[in-house]
C-alpha cells in the first residue's frame, strides 16, 4: 500500500519523499502547491493537487489508494507572519490537521508521522529543550502546532492510531547533489538569507541582537541538515512498523552555532564578503535554542550523517547557486 505524504512538494517534505522512494516505497504526494513545487518530486512520484480543507477530495484519495501510513508536512511556517495573521495559522495548521485526522480515522490509517516544531517550547530555560520541557509557545505558529499535537494524542488514545511527532529545530542545507532545496525566494532561514546576500540578491544580512548572554553576543541555534531530518522520518516509520508506541521526539544535533558563526561560514564557503549589519533584537527571540536529542538516536536508532555546519552551508550554497542561475529541472 502507498504512503501518503501531505506537503510533499515543500522543502522538507520533498527530501523525505525522495528518501522514501529511494528506499523502494510507493509514495503519493498530496499538496496544494502554494509554497511547494512539483519539480521537487525528482523520482516521478505521483502528485495529487488538492487542499486539506477539501474533505470530499481527501476522502476520494483515501478511498482510491487506501494508505495505512500518512506523513503530514503541509503547514504555514513563518512565525512572524503568524503573529500578524493568526487565523491563517489556526486554519491552515490546526483545522486542516483535524480534517486530515478525521479522514485517517474513517479509513483506518495505522501510522501517522507529524511535522512539529521546537517553537512549541517557546523560551526554554537555559536555552535547551528536551521532550519533557514545558510547552509554552510564544506565537500562533507554535501554538497551532502544539494544538495539532494534542489532537493527535487524543485521536491516538481514542482510535488506536500510532504516531510520532517530530519536533524540528533549525532546518537548513539542501540535497548534497543539488536536486532539491529551499525554493521560497523570500524565506527567512538565516543560511539561505546569507547565501542570497553572497549572490547579490540581498543588499545585506541583518544580525538581530548582539547583546545576548552568549559567547559572541548573537543568538545560538541548533542547525540540522535537511537530509538528516529526512532520515529521521524514515527511522520513525521503521519504529512504528516494528510496533513502536506513540512518541514525541526532538530532532536536532544537540549543539548550537551563533549567528555570527553562520555568517562567517557562509562567507568562507562562498568566497564573498557580503554585508552584515547589526540590528536590535526581535521580540520573542531566545538567546539560545538547542535540542536535547539523545532520544531520537536511542529510540529510533537514528544516526546523523551531515552533522557539520560547513557541510550544511556548502550544500545550501551549491543549491542556491543552481537556483540563482535557473539551472533547475
Amino acid at each position: 500500500m502507498p504512503i501518503l505524504v501531505t506537503g510533499g512538494c515543500g522543502y522538507i517534505g520533498s527530501h523525505v519523499v525522495r528518501q522514501l522512494s529511494e528506499a523502494g516505497l510507493e509514495v503519493i504526494v498530496y499538496d496544494n502547491l502554494s509554497t511547494g513545487s512539483a519539480e521537487a518530486l525528482v523520482n516521478g512520484e505521483r502528485l495529487i493537487v488538492g487542499e486539506l480543507s477539501d474533505a470530499e477530495m481527501l476522502e476520494q484519495v483515501f478511498r482510491a489508494h487506501s494508505p495505512k501510513t500518512v506523513l503530514h508536512f503541509a503547514a504555514a511556517i513563518v512565525a512572524p507572519e503568524s503573529v500578524s495573521d493568526p487565523l491563517k495559522y489556526y486554519g491552515n495548521n490546526t483545522c486542516n490537521t483535524m480534517n486530515l485526522l478525521r479522514t485517517c480515522v474513517k479509513f483506518g490509517v495505522e501510522r501517522f508521522i507529524f511535522s512539529s516544531t521546537a517553537a512549541v517550547y517557546g523560551l526554554p530555560e537555559e536555552g535547551i529543550a528536551s521532550e519533557e520541557s514545558p510547552t509554552v509557545p510564544i506565537n500562533p505558529y507554535g501554538t497551532s502546532k502544539l494544538m495539532s499535537e494534542w489532537m493527535l494524542r487524543d485521536t491516538s488514545m481514542a482510535h488506536g492510531l500510532k504516531y510520532v511527532a517530530l519536533r524540528y529545530f533549525n532546518v537548513a542545507g539542501a540535497d548534497p547533489e543539488a536536486r532539491m532545496g529551499q525554493r521560497t525566494p523570500d524565506a527567512t532561514h538565516l543560511i539561505k538569507v546569507c547565501c542570497q546576500a553572497a549572490l547579490g540578491m540581498r543588499q545585506q544580512v541583518s544580525i538581530y541582537g548582539t547583546d545576548y548572554p552568549t559567547p559572541d553576543g548573537t543568538g545560538i541555534r541548533d542547525y540540522i541538515h535537511v537530509e538528516d531530518l529526512a532520515s529521521a522520518h524514515l527511522a520513525a516509520l521503521r519504529y512504528l512498523e516494528n510496533g513502536g508506541q506513540s512518541e514525541i521526539i526532538n530532532v536536532g544535533y544537540g549543539q548550537g552555532s551563533s549567528v555570527r558563526e553562520v555568517v562567517e561560514v557562509v562567507r568562507r564557503v562562498s568566497g564573498v564578503e557580503f554585508t552584515a549589519v547589526e540590528s536590535p533584537r526581535r521580540p520573542g527571540d531566545p538567546a539560545s535554542l538547542i535540542a536535547r536529542a539523545d532520544y531520537a538516536r536511542n529510540l529510533l536508532k537514528w544516526t546523523p550523517r551531515h552533522n557539520n555546519l560547513t557541510q550544511i552551508v556548502t550544500d545550501a550554497w551549491r543549491w542556491e547557486q543552481k537556483l540563482f542561475k535557473g539551472k533547475l529541472p
